[in-house]
């Protein structure tokens, strides 16, 4: 059964209701890993010219609720005449940083850092973003910490004044490598009524593997791809290089002859100081590397194996797909989701879950035994 949705406004500074149901049509939206995630609809031209103060980008906060839940929440940036409709743009709330600088240096203070923990130099970021006048888009960014490390003695993360940074690009850098902090966003109803908007960060991984919800041919999946087999990524050879520099740099190599070529992948590790812990990351590597074979996205439907909203950005989840190509089961992790209202067959919703293979991600803490 379709949900029953609603889209509604608010005012970002105020908290003012500006529309308590929009009349939207040709909805998608959804939410990602590392990114805002986006909101597209359209609108009757007649209803924008009676209601132009409900969507007026700078000011409105646009919401989707199924079901009494907040599905989604961002900030709208385009309303535009598209043929015969009006188009309406919005994203979620870290999309309000690429607008924003850092004018005075190191986050008003707050930096430089040496060995400074990347989720605690986001959550200044935007600390420092939300003290400014008229800045306080009400963010709250979860207080998760990380073994990780952004900055040096020789050389420290700073932030210069003069550079005028944007604040969105720092949050970037900081999530963009392996073994990073990693965030999604989120909104949700408080106990009051009022909503909460709010920044999930997850170390050494966001999301968790799910064994209550999963997704098969038959049964919630509507279609899928073809499934992918490349052997760009496959490796039975795996080098893998530790802590110290130069010659001191613990080094592992774990291979298997598998009766094809010898196919090689470097692993590097720095902070692990142990050959024993080197070894056994390798050997893990390895196995991952060895196996092909992914399906990177699924059209699913309302079901519930897997009820839509059960499943966090981040998540591994079993599925299993059978077409008349092949048939693959795994785990899959939800990188990325669109959800359009209504658009199925009978009218079902329709959802496109993108996904990366689980067993290619290491998600323990970072070994240094």
């Amino acid at each position: 059964m379709a949900a029953r949705w609603r889209y509604w406004t608010q005012h970002a500074l105020t908290g003012e209701i500006l529309h308590p149901a929009l009349p939207c049509s040709e909805v998608e939206f959804g939410r990602e890993l590392n990114g805002p995630g986006s909101f597209t609809g359209t609108l009757a031209p007649r209803f924008v010219k009676a209601n132009v103060d409900t969507l007026i980008p700078r000011i409105a906060l646009l919401y989707v609720e199924a079901d009494g839940y907040l599905r989604w929440g961002g900030l709208v940036w385009s309303v535009e005449a598209e043929n015969d409709q009006y188009r309406v743009e919005a994203a979620g709330w870290s999309s309000y940083l690429t607008k924003r600088h850092d004018s005075h240096g190191n986050l008003n203070g707050r930096g430089p850092y040496t060995y400074g923990d990347p989720c605690q130099i986001i959550r200044d970021i935007w600390a420092y973003a939300q003290e400014q006048p008229d800045g306080n888009l009400g963010v709250v960014v979860d207080p998760t910490t990380s073994s990780a490390k952004a900055g040096t003695p020789e050389e420290r993360w700073e932030s210069h004044w003069y550079e005028t940074p944007v604040l969105g690009d720092l949050v970037d850098d900081l999530v963009s490598e392996d073994g990073s902090p990693q965030y999604t966003n989120h909104t949700e109803y408080q106990s009051n009524d009022s909503v909460k908007r709010r920044i999930l960060l997850g170390y050494p991984r966001l999301g968790a593997r799910r064994t209550d919800i999963s997704f098969r041919s038959g049964v919630n999946i509507v279609s899928a791809p073809p499934v992918a087999y490349s052997g760009d990524d496959y490796a039975n050879t795996i080098i893998a290089t530790g802590s110290g520099e130069g010659t001191a740099t613990r080094f592992a190599v774990n291979a298997v002859r598998d009766g094809g070529l010898r196919l090689e992948s470097v692993l590097a590790l720095p902070t692990v100081n142990g050959n024993d812990a080197l070894g056994r990351r390798a050997v893990a590597e390895r196995k991952r590397h060895q196996i092909i074979g992914d399906v990177e996205s699924i059209q699913v439907r309302h079901h519930p194996a897997a009820p839509i909203g059960s499943w966090q950005i981040g998540d591994d989840v079993q599925v299993q797909v059978n077409n008349q190509w092949v048939s693959w089961s795994g785990w899959s992790r939800i990188t990325a989701e669109s959800i359009r209202p209504g658009a199925g067959d009978g009218g079902e919703d329709a959802v496109t879950l993108t996904l990366q293979r689980a067993d290619s991600f290491h998600y323990g803490a970072p070994e240094v035994a």
